[in-house]
C-alpha cells in the first residue's frame, strides 16, 4: 500500500526560496556591518544643517 504524501512545491520553488533566504541574509549582514558608518554620516549631515542647509551647500 502506497502513502501519498502532500507535495508543498516543486524543487524550484524550494530552490528558489532558498535563494532568496541567503540573498536576504547577505544583505541583513552588509546593512549590519555599514551601519556605524551610516550613523556616522548622518551625524554629519546633522551638524552640516541637515534639510535646512540646502541654500548654502549647493
Amino acid at each position: 500500500m502506497k502513502v501519498q504524501r502532500k507535495r508543498t512545491g516543486t524543487a524550484a520553488q524550494r530552490v528558489l526560496t532558498a535563494e532568496i533566504a541567503v540573498v536576504g541574509a547577505v544583505a541583513l549582514a552588509l546593512f549590519v556591518t555599514e551601519l556605524p558608518s551610516i550613523m556616522r554620516e548622518m551625524k554629519i549631515w546633522r551638524i552640516a544643517g541637515g534639510l535646512r542647509a540646502r541654500h548654502r551647500y549647493p
